[in-house]
């Protein structure tokens, strides 16, 4: 046992994709049955290499990529940002309700830093995003769950229930990680109203929003002339431009709340990657066309699982979308144990619903999540033919 050591921290979970990985350990794959890793969701092929050279030419010939800048980011790179979504979303942003971050898990933490502290409570539906969890248990921040329903969609009338003094703010991801759920604008549209009501900020993370398959605005809260009251987005560059490593979020807040998340980051980080800035900003520039094809086929691979699923006696599809597949297991192991068998038995990596869920919810021991963006259809069906040759 270490001594001394901040409790909060130490009573935080350990990394869940770090863990799933160690049970790799000691376990070989022959050639003609590899190893399918669905347990995370990032990209793991390069950004494409138009995108390469301009990061390889910034840091040649580039001074500044290799300097400090701007806490909040480079201006062209806010600036940007504001003008796209601005358009996407039909409302009125400006650069300077823009702060670039390393990562969006960064712009969380700034963002939970600047709302909330120790005895203060968060809305969190549940399953969560583990990391967000994390954050807040590290902090001494109370998550309090708020189950989904059909679909995974949390419910406003619910969440008004678990509003108490000590409420700080609601927090929704969409398209979901881990669900894949795409939560409809009129339910975000609801929820940022009971925010409003309760003096709470409403936290939107939308990671994945150039996987969402639908058309158009997701939701029309940018529209609010006033709507930097309540509503912070939060967005990662990471997976539309397959930029995990050069770590490059967002943050739209408003520009008083992004004065306090200015002390946050320049404690943290001082400033986010120049290179991965660069990178982000020469995505955003040129590269429309090719994240529309990466959507079509992330689109392609969901169809696949949807497809899938539905073949596999007893299997059941809560959620789907985005990177992610959210499911009930038929094994009457508890999910941690039948993830676990699963690396051997089938060369299956992926991760169980107790990662995501209150260890007081039993749904969790039912629950699977397979993150499927890095496999091809072929793949996919490949998977679900190891998943159903186990045994009932």
């Amino acid at each position: 046992m270490l001594h001394p050591l901040n409790p909060a921290l130490g009573t935080t979970f350990a990394p869940p994709v770090m863990e799933a990985r160690r049970w790799l350990e000691g376990v070989s794959f022959p050639p003609e049955r590899p190893l399918i890793n669905v347990s995370q969701a990032a990209p793991v092929d390069p950004p494409p290499e138009a995108l390469r050279r301009a990061i390889a030419e910034a840091a040649l010939d580039n001074p500044a990529a290799h300097l400090y800048g701007p806490v909040l980011g480079n201006r062209e790179l806010r600036e940007e940002l504001a003008v796209q979504w601005s358009a996407a979303y039909g409302g009125a942003i400006s650069g300077d309700q823009v702060a670039i971050t390393q990562g969006c898990n960064q712009a969380f933490c700034a963002v939970m830093a600047t709302l909330a502290g120790a005895g203060d409570e968060v809305l969190l539906p549940t399953p969560w995003y583990f990391n967000h969890k994390m954050w807040l248990d590290m902090s001494g921040v109370t998550a309090v769950p708020l189950p989904t329903g059909p679909g995974l969609l949390p419910d406003p009338e619910r969440a008004a229930t678990l509003i108490t003094p000590a409420t700080r703010a609601i927090v929704l991801v969409s398209p979901n990680n881990p669900g894949g759920a795409e939560y409809p604008g009129d339910l975000l549209r609801a929820f940022h109203d009971l925010a409003q009501k309760h003096g709470l900020a409403l936290i939107v993370d939308e990671t994945y929003r150039d996987f969402d398959s639908r058309s158009g605005a997701p939701h029309d809260l940018f529209t609010d002339p006033d709507w930097d009251e309540s509503f912070i987005h939060l967005y990662s560059f990471s997976k539309a431009y397959r930029l995990t490593g050069h770590r490059v979020g967002a943050i739209v807040a408003s520009r008083a709340r992004l004065a306090e998340v200015e002390k946050f980051l320049d404690t943290v980080a001082i400033c986010p990657s120049q290179l991965g800035q660069i990178a982000a900003l020469w995505g955003m520039r040129n590269l429309a066309q090719w994240v529309a094809g990466e959507r079509a086929e992330i689109l392609a691979r969901r169809a696949a699982m949807e497809a899938g699923l539905a073949t596999l006696p007893g299997w059941k599809t809560l959620g789907c979308g985005a990177y992610f597949a959210y499911v009930e297991h038929p094994s009457p192991l508890p999910s941690p144990e039948f993830a676990k068998s699963l690396v051997r038995e089938a060369g299956v990596l992926l991760l169980p619903g107790t990662m995501f869920m209150p260890a007081s919810d039993p749904a969790g021991a039912r629950q699977l999540r397979i993150a499927f963006a890095n496999v091809d259809t072929a793949g996919i069906a490949e998977l679900m033919r190891r998943l159903g040759a186990l045994a009932p």
